[in-house]
């Protein structure tokens, strides 16, 4: 029998078309000859559905038709069941739909790429490729992630991070503090957001108010950055665990105005929305090879640090005067799951998502060797409980 894997797509997140065009590309790419494919898309108020027409994204322009022609399904919390079962289950036959072998996470952004989803393949114990709940979480938070990076001399440009209620609380301290520790310009941030969504730049005050009650509609945490003004952006993908990976080639994504925009990313100019390798972009990056070097280290460094898993795309930025190189973000599912950078490297898209069917084997064959419970039951020992009251 073949193994099959189920994709997962869609989600409660600004991301979601995102999503769908990624997977789209994902599961025409999975060679058939070697695995079954069982699509699963989770609308954007959490319900989940499973069918053949949810292969083509073409019949995504109609949600409602669409999904009166597929089976609503469910996972049990349910520690080794793999299976999808029928939310509305016919009085004869199994409740059963399929059996999943393997899943592959392409979620965009918050509920699915942040360590929400990953949570839930977790305590069913399923092998998936991909970050775990940890990494996801660090991974997604632009907050955490440069404190960690900090912490592993992994260079991030300065900033000032605050919560939403903070900000309504100590507004005039905190931009203050922007002003003296950053100056202007700043780019302003949503702290779990992905695809530039809820992102501004700030050239004074007045600005740096419009753009915080801007991002503070999508996050209750927000980050204010340093504008590096005369900039590079730079992508390479990584792919592996943290303990043994490799890094692509270098991209380096064009971009309309100040700041790399969602449509720059996604929708290719005028050429509609195809994922993110519709974007203008130049592969490979034309750098000297000591640049190209170093950011495929940090690339390789942010990864590991990280504890990553799968395949993720770091984003660096190069300031143009200084040529001083920082680690911008982690995309921990990254939009069309970078396989453009790994064709350029030499890894077709079917022998990427073989690659990340393998790494979720062995990340479940190592977890297996792992303690996680004793065959102890310390009520049958007698002698009371600790902290308890005995009589």
């Amino acid at each position: 029998m073949k193994t099959n894997i189920g994709v997962f797509f869609g989600g409660r997140s600004t991301e979601h078309e995102i999503s769908v065009i990624s997977a789209s590309q994902a599961m025409h790419a999975i060679n058939r000859d070697k695995y079954d494919v069982t699509p699963i898309y989770i609308t954007k108020d959490g319900r989940w559905f499973t069918g053949e027409l949810l292969f083509d994204v073409k019949n995504y322009k109609n949600i409602q038709e669409l999904l009166k022609q597929c089976q609503e399904v469910y996972m049990r919390p349910i520690y080794g069941d793999y299976n999808l079962y029928k939310v509305n289950k016919s009085m004869f036959g199994s409740s059963i739909v399929s059996k999943l072998d393997v899943v592959i996470p392409v979620l965009h952004g918050s509920n699915g790429e942040d360590g929400i989803f990953e949570g839930v393949l977790e305590s069913t114990g399923i092998p998936f490729a991909g970050c775990n709940t940890l990494a996801s979480a660090n991974g997604m938070d632009k907050i955490t992630m440069k404190m960690i990076l900090q912490a592993n001399d992994v260079p991030v440009v300065d900033y000032v991070w605050f919560t939403d209620k903070q900000w309504f609380a100590q507004r005039d301290e905190l931009v203050a503090k922007i002003e003296n520790k950053l100056g202007y310009p700043v780019i302003v941030k949503p702290a779990n957001l992905g695809s530039s969504v809820g992102i501004g730049r700030a050239a004074n005050r007045e600005q740096l108010l419009q753009r915080v009650e801007e991002a503070e509609k999508y996050s209750t945490r927000l980050v204010v950055e340093k504008m590096v003004e005369n900039l590079q952006e730079i992508n390479c993908s990584v792919l592996g665990d943290c303990d043994d990976y490799q890094m692509s080639v270098l991209e380096e994504p064009i971009k309309s105005g100040e700041i790399l925009s969602y449509e720059d990313k996604y929708m290719g100019g005028t050429k509609g929305a195809k994922g993110m390798q519709a974007s203008e972009k130049r592969i490979p990056a034309e750098l000297p090879e000591d640049e190209t070097k170093r950011i495929q280290f940090l690339a390789g460094e942010t990864f590991r640090v990280l504890s990553c898993h799968g395949v993720s795309r770091v984003d660096v930025i190069v300031d143009a005067d200084t040529r001083d190189i920082y680690v911008n973000e982690i995309n921990t599912i990254p939009g069309s799951l970078s396989f453009y950078l790994w064709e350029a490297t030499g890894l077709p898209f079917d022998k990427l998502m073989d690659k990340l069917v393998q790494l979720a084997i062995k990340r479940k064959r190592e977890q297996g060797l792992k303690t996680v419970s004793y065959d102890q039951n310390i009520f049958s020992m007698g002698g009371g409980v600790k902290g308890g009251i005995k009589k």
